[in-house]
């Protein structure tokens, strides 16, 4: 499935505060991770493992293009609420510029979505463990 059909950003800020309650809000997020584009089992690697993860996750970022060039973000998990978070940071990254990864305040996206507080202390690990991973990988991809 094409991360296009990941909503952005603001569309997932927006669902979130039209939602009632946190089984609600978990129900969205489990259904974003659906969205998660297709990662085939031979691309799963060791090299592409997110270690820090409760899960399994395994992410691939990747710089196309060159005017200007653009990270395209592609992860997966063994664990469904994992996906929606992938989908959550897909939203946020896939994309952008090297640069625009690196200045983006997921922090701030992720206060307004309640998630960090929401999550279990492995989960929140994992999490950070992700966007730590995209991060670095964005830092190199600038050169």
């Amino acid at each position: 499935m094409p991360a296009h059909a990941i909503p952005s950003t603001e569309e997932i800020v927006e669902t979130f505060e039209l939602l009632g309650d946190w089984e609600e809000r978990f129900g969205y997020v489990l259904d974003l991770g659906r969205k998660v584009p297709e990662f085939p089992e031979s691309e799963r690697t060791e090299a592409r493992r997110v270690h820090g993860c409760q899960s399994n996750v395994w992410l691939d970022l990747a710089v196309e293009g060159d005017d200007p060039p653009r990270v395209r973000l592609r992860a997966v998990s063994d664990a469904h609420i994992v996906n929606g978070l992938i989908a959550i940071l897909i939203s946020a990254y896939d994309g952008k510029t090297p640069q625009e990864v690196l200045n983006f305040d997921i922090k701030g996206l992720l206060d307004k979505l309640q998630l960090e507080e929401h999550l279990s202390g492995t989960r929140r690990n994992g999490l950070q463990a992700m966007v730590a991973r995209i991060r670095a990988e964005a830092e190199a991809a600038k050169g």
